[in-house]
């Protein structure tokens, strides 16, 4: 007579590989798709930055003041993320990650002026600290045992105290106010992008008995969006600590 137990055990095995070797593939396309994001965005950024006939589109290339374009490239990556979460269950796959790339490309000319303002090699370090820091906090969020999805409504609530308090002192313009908001930023984003990845893996594993090709594809563009959110805000807390000005 067969040992069904064993036979059950056995086959429980294969499906907690298949699942595993699923959650691998999803985390490097997850991971894979904000990689190519931030190059669109690096490449933009510097092209227009590097280029003042092109930032002046924009911005006073002595001043930096943006114009009205200026300032609707602003804005624009945040009217995207509102628009692109309303609108991704609409969305094709393949819909939703050339979204994401536009909305890359959009917030390559709303930071590009980081090349006129800061030194390029200040910048190349910032990015490999926020990249070191970045892969060690996402990591952290991955293998951590611990349930921190408690932390999701407090680091919201974070992120839209800093945005309001960057949109005042944009007409403030306080020094004082920059350093508490930068300092606050790197704390939350840094929370966010262990929070954002735990979450990616709970998500996958929550569907996984289900294996929807679609909801997989979208749902690691929606991941990739929000690690790549983390990262580039992380970045441009950490560029104002230790950017060296031009």
């Amino acid at each position: 007579m067969a040992d069904y137990r064993t036979i059950g055990a056995g086959q429980a095995g294969v499906r907690t590989a298949q699942i595993d070797e699923g959650l691998r593939t999803h985390m490097n396309k997850v991971y894979g798709t904000m990689s190519v994001g931030l190059a669109v965005t690096a490449g933009v950024s510097w092209a227009i930055g590097s280029n003042d006939a092109l930032l002046s589109i924009f911005r006073d290339p002595i001043t930096l003041s943006p114009n009205i374009l200026g300032w609707v490239a602003m804005f624009l990556p945040l009217i995207m993320v509102f628009a692109f979460g309303a609108a991704i269950n609409r969305l094709s796959a393949a819909g939703a990650q050339l979204f994401f790339y536009a909305f890359a490309s959009a917030m390559g000319i709303s930071i590009a002026w980081i090349f006129k303002a800061f030194t390029d090699m200040s910048i190349a370090q910032t990015f490999l600290v926020t990249s070191i820091s970045f892969a060690g906090l996402s990591l952290w969020g991955y293998t951590t045992k611990k349930d921190i999805s408690g932390w999701g409504s407090f680091l919201i609530m974070g992120v839209i105290g800093l945005i309001v308090a960057s949109i005042v002192n944009m007409f403030l313009g306080s020094p004082a106010i920059m350093f508490a908001i930068s300092i606050l930023g790197v704390l939350i984003f840094a929370g966010l992008t262990a929070y954002d990845t735990q979450k990616i893996k709970t998500d996958y594993l929550a569907h996984a008995h289900a294996m929807d090709e679609e909801w997989l594809a979208k749902s690691a563009i929606m991941g990739a969006l929000n690690l790549y959110l983390d990262f580039i805000n992380l970045f441009m807390f950490l560029l104002q600590f230790l950017g060296n000005r031009e």
